[in-house]
C-alpha cells in the first residue's frame, strides 16, 4: 500500500508540474502573441505607406529662346464630371457654350484621367505639383484636405508669381508659405451646402478683377502684373458643394456648369482686354468628379465622389491661348500621347455622340500631365517632384522646341530616380541598381548629339522611352524593401502559427504520449542551448547589419520577433522530427483526414476574408449549413426530436439579416415587437430546460440539481426588465419624435435597466441552458435600448442559431458515447482525459474555433459593415444621453457592437464544457485560424484607390491582428457568467443510452 501510494503521489507531482508549466508557457504565449501582432501591425506602414517624395533634385528648364506665354490661367472646377460639362441638356443647348466655341475653333480638349482618391487636395497637388496621392498621408494626418504631409515643389513655386483665390481648404496648401504670392480665400462660413454654392465661384472671379481694377491706381501691382511667367489660380467650388448637397443629376449642379463656363468667358475677355498682347495661356479642368452614390463613408452627403468610377475619374480638360495648338479634325491615329492611364477603367473609347465633338481630335491626359503642360507653355522648369509626361498634343511649337521640352520632361523624372538610387546605394551593402538605366548617361548624351544632328524625330523617340524608363526606376525604388520586409512578416506569421499549433499538440492532444513513448528523454536529448544561442547570434548579426545601413528602428523588431519564433521552432525540433516520422508510419488514413481537415479549413477562412468586402455571403453560408447540418441529424436522430428541423430553420432565419441594408433605417415597431420575440424566445428555451427529463438529446444542458432554484422568479423578473426596456424605447422614441426633451427621470430609468439587468444573469441556475437564457435576457435590454431598427430581431435570431449550435453539439456527443459504450472502448475514453475531466482534443474538434468564427464574424456583419458604424444613427444613443458627449457616445456604440459578440463567446465557453475540450487550447485555435486570416488581409492592404478603400484595407488587417487581445478581453470578460456552469454527468446520459 505504501508503495502504491508513493507511486500515486509521484504521478500527482508530476501531473502539478506539468499543469504548471503549461500555464506559464501559455502566458508567454500570450505576452508574446500581443507583442508580434503590435509590432508586425506598424510593418504595414513601412511598406504600403512611405511617402515618394524626395529633395535634392535641381530644376531642369527648358532651352527655349522664348517661352510661348507670359502669364498662364488655370481654373479648376472642382467636382464638375466630364460628361456633365460635354453633353447637351435635355433641350438640346449646351451648358457651356463659351468653351465650347473654345474647343471647335481656338484650343484643344481632351479627358484628364484622375487617379483615386478622387478628392479635393490629391486632385489639386496632381495638377499644380504633378504627383498623385502621397500615401504617408494616411499616417501623417494629410487625411482629406488637410495640408500634404511632405514638402514638395509645384508650378507655383516655379512661378515669378502667383495669384489665387478660392477655397480655404485648397489655396493655402499651394500658396500658404510661399513669399512670391497674393492670395485670399473666403470664410468657412461660406461653404453653406443648404444653398446654391455658385455664389462661391463668383466671388473667386470678383476678387480676381478688383485685383486688376486696383492695379489702375498701384504702380507697383502693374508692374508685377506686366512681368513673365505669371501663374493667375482661380478655384471654383460651387460645383463640389452643389453636388455633395444636390446631386450631380440636380438642376443647381447642371446650372452650375453654366455659371463656370461663363466665369472663364468673362476672365478671358478681362485678360486679352487688359494685356493686349496674345500672351496668354488658358486652362480649364477639374480636380475629380462627382458620383451619386456614397463612394466614401466620411461624406454623408447625396453626392459624392472618392473612388474609382469613371464618374469621378474623368474630368474635362479644355486648353487654348499661347502656345496651344488650334483644333484638329480627327485622325486615325492614338488620341493621346501614351495608352496608360492612371484611373482604373477602360479607354481610348469613342466619343459619346450625344456630346458633338465626334470630328475634332481628342487627347486625353493623366491629370499629374497638367503640371508639366504649364510648366511648359510658361517656359518653366517642370515641378521637380512631379512624374507627368508632356502631352505633346496641346503644345503649338517648332519641333526642335518640342524636343527640348520632351528631354527636360525626362531630365527633371530621371532626376528623381538618380536621387532614389543614390539616397537608397548610400544605405545599402548590397545594392541591387536598376538595370535598365545602367547606362542613362549615355542615352542622354546620344540624345543630345541627336539634336545637334537635328535628327528631331529619333531624339523624340529616344527621349520618351528613356522618360518611361524612369518612371519604371522610380517605382522600383519605391517598392525596393518590399519583398525583403514582405518576407519577413510573413515568415513571422507563419512561425507563430507553427508555435501556437505545436503548443497546442504538446498540452492539449494525446499525440505528444503516442509520438514520444518517454518524452522527457527525447526532450533531454534535445539540446535546445546550442539553438537558443545560434538564435541569439544570427539575431545580433541582422541587427548589426541593420544599423550599419542606417534601417529604421522597426526593421530590427520586425527581424529580430522573425528570429525569435523560428528559434523556438527549430528547438522543438526532435518533437517534429518524431511526429513526422510517426506519420509517415502507416497512418496514411490520418493523414488524409489531416489534409481534408485543412483544405476545409482554409476554404471557410477564406469565406470569412471575402464576407469583410461581402457581408451577403453569409446568407448562402447559413442557408448551406442549415440544410448541411439538418441532413447530418436527420441521418443520425429520429426526426420526431424536432431538432433537424430546429436547426434548419434557424439557420435560415438568420440567412436573411445580411441581406438587409448596412444603414439601418428607423423602425420603431420592430424594435418594440423585438422585446416581445426576445421574450418568447426565453419562455421557450426555460419550458424545454424544465420539462427535458425524459429527452436524451437535452438532457445535459438541462442538468438540474435537486435543490430548488436560489431565485424562482428570477425568469419572470427578467423577462419584466425586457418589457419594461421596450416601453421605454416607445416613449423615447415619442419624446424625439415630438421634439420633446427626454426628461431625466427617463435616462435615468434606462440606465437602470440597462445596468441591473446585466447582473441577474449570475443569481441564475448554473444548468447549461438555465444560465445562457438568463445571459440571453439579461443583456436583451441594453440592446434593445441602443437599437433602431432590425437589428433587435437579428438579436433573438442569432440567440436561435447559438442555440441551434448547442444541439447540434450535444447530439454529436450522445451519438459518441452510445458509440463508446457499444463498443466498450470506456477504458480508450479514459486513456484519452486531461486533469479536471477535461478531454484531449480531437481533429475532429477544429469544427468548434471555425464555427465560432463564423459566428462571431456575422454577429457583427449581420447589421452592419465598417462604413456604417461610422455613419451610425445618433438617435441610438438618444434613449441614454441627449447631450451631445463622443466619448460617451462611442463607449455606448462599442457596447452594442460586444454585446452580440459576449452572446457568442458565452455559448463557445458552454459548449467547451460541454464537450469537455479544455477552452484555452480552443481559444488557441482561435488565434492560429486568425493568423491565417491575418497573412491574407496583410497581403490586400491598399495603398490606391479611394479613402474607403484604404481605409478598409488597414480597418480589416488591424481588426483581425488585434483578435488576440479582443477575444482574449471577452473570454475575461464573460467568465465571469460562465465559470460556474455546471454539466449533466455522463452516467446519467450512459443509463439513458442503455
Amino acid at each position: 500500500m505504501g508503495g502504491s501510494d508513493g507511486i500515486l503521489g509521484m504521478k500527482e507531482g508530476e501531473r502539478n508540474r506539468s499543469e504548471k508549466w503549461i500555464k506559464r508557457r501559455e502566458r508567454w504565449l500570450v505576452i508574446l502573441g500581443i507583442t508580434l501582432h503590435a509590432v508586425y501591425m506598424l510593418s504595414i506602414f513601412d511598406i504600403y505607406f512611405k511617402t515618394p517624395i524626395v529633395h535634392g533634385m535641381h530644376p531642369v528648364k527648358p532651352r527655349f529662346k522664348a517661352p510661348p506665354a507670359k502669364r498662364l490661367v488655370l481654373l479648376v472646377a472642382d467636382g464638375l464630371r466630364a460628361d456633365k460639362f460635354f453633353e447637351p441638356d435635355s433641350e438640346g443647348n449646351h451648358r457651356a457654350p463659351f468653351l465650347r466655341n473654345i474647343i471647335k475653333n481656338r484650343g484643344r480638349w481632351g479627358v484628364s484621367h484622375a487617379r483615386p482618391p478622387t478628392e479635393s487636395r490629391p486632385g489639386h497637388v496632381s495638377i499644380i505639383a504633378g504627383f498623385y496621392e502621397d500615401p504617408s498621408a494616411v499616417t501623417k494626418g494629410g487625411f482629406r484636405w488637410k495640408a500634404n504631409p511632405v514638402k514638395f515643389d509645384s508650378v507655383f513655386n516655379q512661378s515669378r508669381h502667383t495669384f489665387a483665390y478660392g477655397s480655404p481648404d485648397i489655396v493655402p496648401i499651394f500658396c500658404g508659405a510661399l513669399p512670391h504670392s497674393t492670395w485670399k480665400t473666403y470664410p468657412h462660413e461660406f461653404e453653406d451646402f443648404a444653398t446654391d454654392a455658385s455664389f462661391l465661384d463668383e466671388w473667386s472671379f470678383d476678387q480676381f478683377q478688383s485685383l486688376l481694377n486696383r492695379s489702375a491706381q498701384d504702380p507697383e501691382l502693374k508692374e508685377l502684373l506686366l512681368q513673365d511667367n505669371l501663374v493667375i489660380f482661380l478655384h471654383l467650388l460651387g460645383c463640389d458643394s452643389n453636388g455633395h448637397a444636390h446631386r450631380p443629376y440636380s438642376s443647381i449642379y447642371l446650372n452650375n456648369v453654366k455659371v463656370v463656363d461663363h466665369i472663364a468667358e468673362r476672365v478671358y475677355t478681362l485678360l486679352e482686354h487688359y494685356y493686349k498682347d496674345n500672351r496668354t495661356s488658358y486652362i480649364f479642368t477639374a480636380d475629380h468628379g462627382m458620383s451619386d452614390k456614397d463612394a466614401d463613408m466620411l461624406w454623408l452627403y447625396p453626392g459624392s465622389h472618392g473612388d474609382g468610377h469613371p464618374s469621378n475619374t474623368d474630368t474635362p480638360l479644355v486648353v487654348w491661348g499661347a502656345g496651344v495648338k488650334y483644333p484638329k479634325p480627327i485622325s486615325s491615329s492614338n488620341n493621346s500621347d501614351h495608352g496608360v492611364f492612371v484611373d482604373e477603367h477602360a479607354h481610348d473609347m469613342p466619343t459619346p455622340v450625344d456630346w458633338g465633338l465626334n470630328g475634332i481630335e481628342r487627347v486625353d491626359v493623366n491629370q499629374a500631365d497638367i503640371a508639366p503642360l504649364m510648366s511648359t507653355l510658361l517656359g518653366l522648369p517642370c515641378p521637380v517632384n512631379s512624374v507627368g509626361n508632356l502631352p505633346l498634343g496641346y503644345v503649338d511649337m517648332i519641333e526642335a522646341e518640342e524636343v527640348e521640352a520632351v528631354l527636360a520632361n525626362t531630365k527633371q523624372i530621371l532626376n528623381q530616380f538618380l536621387c532614389k538610387s543614390k539616397i537608397k546605394q548610400s544605405n545599402s551593402l548590397y545594392f541591387k541598381p536598376f538595370k535598365q538605366l545602367a547606362h542613362h548617361s549615355a542615352a542622354l548624351e546620344h540624345i543630345e548629339h541627336l539634336i545637334s544632328i537635328k535628327d528631331y524625330g529619333t531624339a523624340m523617340k529616344l527621349a520618351q522611352n528613356l522618360r518611361n524608363l524612369a518612371l519604371k526606376g522610380l517605382q522600383y525604388f519605391q517598392t525596393y524593401d518590399w519583398l525583403m520586409l514582405m518576407t519577413v512578416i510573413t515568415l513571422g506569421y507563419i512561425g507563430w502559427i507553427i508555435c501556437l499549433l505545436l503548443h497546442i499538440l504538446q498540452s492539449y492532444t494525446s499525440l505528444a504520449g503516442d509520438v514520444f513513448k518517454n518524452p522527457h528523454d527525447a526532450w533531454q536529448r534535445n539540446n535546445k542551448m546550442k539553438v537558443y544561442l545560434f538564435g541569439c547570434v544570427l539575431m545580433g548579426a541582422i541587427s548589426v547589419l541593420l544599423f550599419m545601413e542606417h534601417s529604421p528602428p522597426l526593421y530590427h523588431a520586425y527581424f529580430s520577433m522573425t528570429v525569435f519564433l523560428w528559434t523556438q521552432i527549430v528547438g522543438e525540433y526532435q518533437f517534429i522530427k518524431t511526429l513526422c516520422r510517426w506519420l509517415s508510419g502507416g497512418k496514411y488514413n490520418y493523414i488524409i483526414k489531416i489534409l481534408a481537415s485543412s483544405a476545409v479549413s482554409i476554404f471557410i477562412l477564406e469565406f470569412l476574408v471575402n464576407s469583410f468586402t461581402e457581408r451577403k455571403l453569409y446568407t448562402c453560408c447559413f442557408f448551406v449549413m442549415g440544410i448541411v447540418a439538418a441532413f447530418y441529424l436527420f441521418q443520425a436522430i429520429p426526426w420526431r426530436s424536432g431538432i433537424p428541423i430546429y436547426v434548419c430553420c434557424a439557420c435560415w432565419f438568420l440567412s436573411f439579416f445580411t441581406l438587409m441594408p448596412a444603414e439601418i433605417p428607423d423602425n420603431n415597431g420592430l424594435v418594440i415587437a423585438s422585446g416581445a420575440i426576445i421574450v418568447i424566445i426565453g419562455a421557450a428555451a426555460r419550458w424545454l430546460d424544465q420539462h427535458s427529463e425524459g429527452n436524451k438529446y437535452w438532457l445535459r444542458i438541462s442538468y438540474h440539481k435537486m435543490e430548488k432554484p436560489r431565485f424562482p422568479v428570477l425568469f419572470f423578473f427578467q423577462a419584466l426588465l425586457v418589457g419594461l426596456s421596450s416601453v421605454m424605447v416607445s416613449l423615447s422614441t415619442s419624446h424625439r419624435k415630438e421634439k420633446q426633451e427626454l426628461h431625466a427621470i427617463h435616462q435615468l430609468i434606462n440606465w437602470s435597466i440597462a445596468g441591473f439587468s446585466m447582473v441577474l444573469p449570475l443569481f441564475s441556475e448554473n444548468s447549461l441552458l438555465s444560465r445562457l437564457t438568463s445571459i440571453f435576457l439579461g443583456f436583451a435590454p441594453s440592446f434593445l435600448l441602443l437599437s433602431i431598427g432590425y437589428e433587435a430581431v437579428f438579436y433573438g435570431a442569432l440567440a436561435l442559431v447559438l442555440v441551434a449550435w448547442i444541439l447540434f453539439e450535444n447530439t454529436i456527443l450522445h451519438l459518441m458515447m452510445v458509440k463508446k459504450l457499444s463498443a466498450s472502448m470506456k477504458r480508450t475514453g479514459e486513456m484519452t482525459m486531461l486533469e479536471n475531466d477535461v478531454r484531449y482534443l480531437q481533429l475532429s474538434d477544429v469544427r468548434i474555433p471555425l464555427i465560432f468564427l463564423i459566428l462571431f464574424y456575422v454577429a457583427f456583419f449581420g447589421t452592419g459593415n465598417f462604413a456604417s458604424i461610422a455613419s451610425f444613427e445618433i438617435s441610438s444613443v438618444y434613449r441614454f444621453i441627449t447631450v451631445f458627449s463622443p466619448f460617451l457616445m462611442a463607449t455606448l456604440l462599442i457596447f452594442k457592437l460586444f454585446i452580440p459578440f459576449m452572446l457568442v463567446i458565452c455559448v463557445f465557453s458552454a459548449i467547451a464544457k460541454l464537450l469537455q475540450v479544455p477552452r484555452v487550447g480552443c481559444y488557441f485555435l482561435v488565434i492560429l485560424f486568425s493568423d491565417v486570416m491575418t497573412i491574407r488581409f496583410f497581403f490586400l492592404v491598399r495603398n490606391t484607390g479611394s479613402w474607403m478603400e484604404i481605409g478598409n484595407s488597414i480597418s480589416h488587417f488591424g481588426i483581425v491582428s488585434a483578435q488576440v487581445v479582443f477575444v482574449l478581453l471577452l473570454f475575461a470578460l464573460t467568465n465571469t457568467y460562465t465559470k460556474d456552469i455546471q454539466i449533466g454527468s455522463a452516467g446519467s446520459i450512459s443509463q439513458k443510452a442503455a
